[in-house]
């Protein structure tokens, strides 16, 4: 049973460190076809140790038997959001080849709904993947929403700054970390996220409308974080769980009365 565990602890340190290994290789592309400076190498290499860090230490805590292919996915998608971070990093020191950054994060963002889907195909779905995936994406919203700011103001980062923030007042106010129902529009809202800031920061659109795209996303999320935040204080004090569940009988409820 010990050299088992020995094996798989070794071969999940070889997943992360391939990963690690590819998120080199994607900045050296890009270094060598952009002339990439010093911040986005310095931004590059920092994202990738601490990708690699993060999730090695993630992996020995909760011990899985395997890596999983939804997480191979997901490890893909940090690479290229990697990429990405390396670019808007570059872009205070020189005009960034923003056909590049739109490719890099038009695939990010397809691959986001790839992972799950392959999770639930292969039943590799875990908490640690599901966290892994959330982080991926919370941290591609914040690396937008600072490109973006560059151009349209700084009150952009509220959008990559709001999750981080709700993470942060969790600690001081533990009633925030209750349970949450299962929820189409949040999902829905977070899905946006990305795809309009990636169409605010691509320059196809004017600056009245590409200001307007931001706003809608930065109002979109408020609404979703308000909601949730109401959901949590108006069921404080142990009630999320039965609410959780009066809700998914409401829906299944729904679901049959529209089927009849």
């Amino acid at each position: 049973m010990a050299l088992n565990n020995t094996y798989d602890a070794r071969l999940l340190q070889q997943e992360t460190a391939v990963g690690a290994g590819v998120q080199l290789l994607l900045l050296t592309v890009l270094g060598t076809a952009i002339g990439m400076g010093p911040a986005g190498w310095l931004t590059g290499l920092a994202f990738a140790l601490a990708t690699w860090a993060v999730l090695s230490r993630a992996l020995h805590r909760t011990r899985p038997r395997s890596f999983g292919p939804a997480n191979r996915v997901t490890l893909g998608r940090a690479t290229l959001v990697g990429g990405v971070t390396a670019l808007v990093a570059d872009s205070f020191q020189s005009p960034p080849p923003v056909t590049v950054l739109v490719a890099l994060t038009a695939v990010a963002l397809i691959l986001d709904a790839v992972d799950g889907k392959v999770a639930r195909r292969t039943g590799s779905s875990s908490a640690l993947g599901a966290r892994f995936d959330m982080e991926v994406d919370a941290f591609l919203i914040l690396v937008l929403s600072v490109y973006v700011a560059t151009t349209v103001g700084p009150w952009v980062l509220l959008i990559g700054a709001m999750r981080y923030a709700f993470v942060a007042a969790a600690r001081f106010l533990p009633w925030l970390n209750g349970t949450l129902p299962p929820s189409t529009g949040r999902k829905t809202v977070a899905a946006l996220q990305g795809v309009l800031l990636l169409l605010a920061g691509s320059g196809l659109l004017p600056y009245a409308l590409t200001f307007g795209v931001v706003a809608l996303a930065l109002a979109l999320l408020t609404w979703s974080f308000g909601r949730d935040i109401g959901w949590l204080w108006r069921t404080r004090g142990g009630s999320a769980e039965r609410e959780v569940a009066r809700a998914e009988d409401v829906r299944e409820t729904a679901g049959v009365g529209a089927a009849l």
